[in-house]
């Protein structure tokens, strides 16, 4: 199996450094703390270019398990996130350093996070956005109603949308969890879909009738897949936090507002909307 990148994603080699110091610590880690199944690997071999991947999100460790695949696999990953997650000085550095792009919700820096995604594309890296924005908040942790921001940029690039489901890293470090649940060994199993077929919404106006057919067209795959993860039937209905006494950021009981401050990777589908907003 490849390691690191390839020829497919010009990365400088500051990029190429800073990666392989987080992989120096991730890859170990994640080896340590977990058994992993990769299935639909060859698929991201076929790809020629850029692409944007679209997972599920159920925990806040499977960005961790999402990038060491990928990187695993030959293509750096670069993940949408909010601004703030690069304040901090040894972390900003690492995500800077890596290319991850920061995203401000509104104004002219969301329009320059939209820019450096596309360069990331054109220059065939893999950006990774989580279209539902945030953890799910169903709750049997199928993926929800999603964000326009992937279908958005899948639109105005022409990239090809990568579905790609996982399961099982949610028992190492539960949904909202404030520990890692390391007994018995956990094993983290992803899959990758074939690319979303978008091809007949490309040449439609980018209205929100087209945005959101397109994303509903993702959140199937990537549901599809988790199913056959988990050998079961998927909801006929995606859950839709406004139609629940929650927020977005937060579900309601005892776990509400705990994701109130979310800042992760998985803000940005969310973002992402902001940014095109700005463009």
């Amino acid at each position: 199996m490849r390691s690191g990148t390839d020829s497919k994603h010009r990365e400088s080699l500051e990029e190429r450094i800073f990666f392989g110091i987080a992989a120096g610590i991730v890859r170990p880690l994640m080896t340590l703390l977990m058994g992993r199944q990769w299935q639909g690997t060859e698929k991201l071999a076929a790809l020629s270019g850029g692409f944007i991947a679209c997972p599920n999100h159920c925990t806040e460790i499977d960005p961790l398990t999402i990038g060491h695949m990928l990187y695993n696999n030959g293509r750096a990953p670069h993940f949408l996130a909010k601004a703030g997650l690069f304040k901090p000085p040894v972390v900003g550095h690492i995500l800077r350093g890596t290319k991850q792009v920061p995203v401000e919700r509104g104004g002219a820096g969301a329009g320059r996070s939209l820019e450096v995604a596309r360069e990331i594309i054109d220059e065939g890296g893999a950006i990774i956005v989580y279209p539902e924005g945030t953890l799910t908040r169903d709750p049997d942790m199928w993926p929800m109603k999603g964000h326009t921001g992937a279908a958005r940029l899948a639109l105005k690039t022409g990239a090809p949308v990568v579905p790609i489901a996982h399961w099982g890293d949610h028992e190492l470090f539960p949904r909202y969890a404030k520990r890692l649940h390391v007994f018995p060994r956990k094993k983290a199993r992803v899959l990758v879909g074939d690319p979303v077929d978008l091809s007949d919404l490309r040449e439609r106006p980018m209205d929100k009738t087209t945005l959101v057919e397109a994303t509903d067209r993702i959140m199937a795959a990537i549901t599809a897949l988790l199913g056959e993860l988990r050998g079961e039937e998927p909801p006929a209905v995606r859950w839709d936090p406004a139609e629940h006494p929650e927020t977005v950021h937060g579900r309601g009981g005892r776990d509400a507002g705990r994701g109130a401050g979310e800042a992760g990777p998985a803000a940005g589908s969310a973002a992402a909307d902001d940014a095109e907003a700005a463009s």
